[in-house]
């Protein structure tokens, strides 16, 4: 998946890539070019006292070093441009895959893991690419031109360097070959330190409510901790490689002394060209650890890989239509014709056989106790998941059939969890209408009851909104969500629940400025109150998933008896009458 998931991505980098190897080549070619003009510095010119040579050879040295310090800035340089290009367009790819996820696919993985695919690991695979554009490239150039120019030294002493990279890659592999069920490991402790942290900021008022933070934080401990020891048991395999290699390094460096003076003092190898030989080794040597530090970070590149794929090669349930319709009439109509829905490895389906059609200018309130499948109802409208039975008609065509921006264009929904954006109130209102006017924006919050405290904010409609709204209070939250759907002027809008944190003065007021305004649209409405769907042009009532009364409040309350018994619940038996 690795493999995969660079080539497709490095492919459009081909020419910096290509930009990289020559420059690396080069800078590579440098290197290894200077120990030979030092090795003539020693052996033709401090040995015989000739200055002239010295100086002459150092310049051509001054020289190549200036070559080899431009083509590795070059190398760099285009390496981390196109490093850091992968991981741009591998974090955009991840977004806009997750962006088409339905709630089934967005449950499967969970919001903490989605986010450190996106984030974590796609960063593990960018330092893989930073890397190999620095290192891998360099590394078998180095290795190749050591052994070559180490030979034209000395044919005699090879032995070392058959001896030497040999125990070098050894080491290194039996270190490395542990080290990767560690980075597998990594990634989902990872996971479950993003999974509970999330959950603790997401629900500290909970945590706060019941006392539980010491319970909490021995729960984030537990979590970190495990994070930690695992983090400590491949810290403590790469402690183990430097050493090692400093250790490879030295004694074969001791060796080169020990047998190439013998040769020195034999008159069968000059001074310089035993310098030029440990200069090459020693560079065979660190060109092999770079590339076994590579090899080292392919294995967590590769489960970052296995988890950025498994993202992208997830298919959404709720699958775009092969010839999608791009009209819809206006005003458009909203209809159930035995829609149900099953979840996944679910015994029994959530909804079984909902239908009900609603007109332009009626108002259609959905009630049921909790759990009775209403928000699962409303999500088969804008196709936030997919019926598995049945159909759901909007302008009296089959979602499915629809463009999905078609659809959710016509749509205003105002989730059960009202969520504002980070940004000010304007620029909350106009996330579905960008181009709505100021006067637009004051009607839509007039009508959602919020006109009052935002025109009492210092800077009203520029008034800032935290991330979340949590600078508002619940029932500002939601007429705020509520503007916000009515300022798309939609044929259709969902409200799911959205007038929960409502007074009753305040919720009354708001669906009777709503009439007027929505009347050329189709209005569905969830609550759980009776006071807010009595007045309703039809009432759904729904039980286990099914459709039990569908009818106005009066015939309601006489003909069907788990309408009855919510009533009963609420209200007193002359508010009832």
């Amino acid at each position: 998946m690795l493999i995969d998931l660079l080539r497709i991505n490095l492919r459009p980098y081909r020419r910096q890539l290509w930009a990289v190897v020559v420059f690396q080549l080069l800078g590579t070619l440098a290197a290894l070019y200077l120990p030979s003009l030092n090795a003539d510095i020693i052996d033709n010119g401090v040995a015989r006292g000739d200055t002239d040579y010295i100086l002459s050879t150092g310049g051509r040295m001054l020289a190549v070093t200036l070559v080899q310090i431009v083509c590795t800035i070059a190398g760099v340089y285009y390496g981390a441009r196109a490093a850091m290009a992968f991981g741009r367009d591998v974090r955009a790819a991840v977004f806009h895959q997750v962006g088409t996820f339905s709630a089934r696919e967005v449950g499967k993985f969970g919001a903490p893991s989605l986010i450190t695919r996106n984030t974590n690991d796609v960063q593990q695979v960018q330092m893989l690419v930073m890397l190999a554009t620095t290192l891998l490239v360099a590394a078998p150039i180095m290795c190749v031109g050591g052994v070559i120019m180490a030979l034209r030294q000395d044919l005699e002493l090879s032995w070392l360097v058959l001896v030497c990279v040999p125990v070098l890659i050894a080491g290194m592999l039996v270190i490395v070959r542990k080290m990767v069920p560690q980075f597998r490991a990594m990634q989902t402790r990872i996971d479950d330190v993003n999974r509970v942290l999330r959950e603790q900021i997401t629900g500290i008022r909970v945590v706060r409510a019941f006392v539980r933070e010491r319970f909490e934080t021995w729960r984030f401990a537990d979590a970190n901790a495990a994070l930690t020891d695992t983090t400590l048991s491949v810290g403590r395999l790469m402690a183990l490689m430097f050493p090692y290699v400093m250790l490879v390094l030295n004694v074969s460096s001791v060796a080169v002394l020990w047998f190439g003076g013998h040769r020195v003092d034999g008159a069968e190898m000059q001074v310089g060209a035993l310098t030029a030989f440990l200069t090459y080794l020693m560079q065979i040597l660190m060109s092999v650890m770079m590339a076994t530090f590579m090899v080292v970070m392919v294995p967590r590149a590769a489960v970052s890989a296995e988890r950025i794929t498994e993202v992208l090669d997830t298919e959404t349930s709720v699958v775009p239509p092969a010839v999608p319709v791009g009209e819809l009439p206006r005003p458009a109509t909203l209809e159930m014709r035995a829609a149900g829905f099953t979840y996944p490895g679910a015994a029994e389906p959530v909804l079984r056989e909902i239908t009900f059609g609603t007109e332009p200018g009626q108002t259609t309130a959905i009630i049921g106790s909790t759990g009775a499948g209403k928000t699962t109802l409303v999500n088969l409208v804008p196709r936030l998941m997919d019926a598995t039975a049945g159909a759901v008609l909007v302008g009296g065509v089959d979602v499915r059939d629809i463009s999905p921006d078609v659809l959710r264009r016509r749509i205003g929904l105002v989730p059960q969890r009202a969520f504002l954006f980070s940004g000010t109130v304007a620029s909350n209102l106009r996330y579905g209408n960008p181009d709505a006017s100021d006067d637009e924006l004051w009607q839509a919050l007039e009508i959602a009851q919020a006109r009052d405290f935002v025109e009492a904010m210092p800077a009203a409609l520029d008034a800032p909104i935290a991330q979340g709204g949590t600078n508002v209070s619940g029932g500002q939250r939601q007429r705020l969500s509520i503007a916000r759907a009515l300022v798309r002027r939609p044929d259709v809008y969902l409200f799911d629940d959205s007038f929960s944190a409502l007074d009753l003065v305040t919720d009354a007021r708001l669906r009777a400025a709503l009439r007027p305004y929505t009347q050329d649209a189709s209005v569905v409405i969830v609550a759980q109150r009776v006071s807010t769907v009595s007045d309703a042009d039809q009432i759904v009532v729904l039980e286990d998933g099914a459709v039990v009364g569908l009818g106005r409040h009066d015939d309601l309350v006489t003909t069907c008896p788990t309408y009855a018994e919510i009533v009963e619940s609420q209200l007193s038996a002359d508010e009832a009458a």
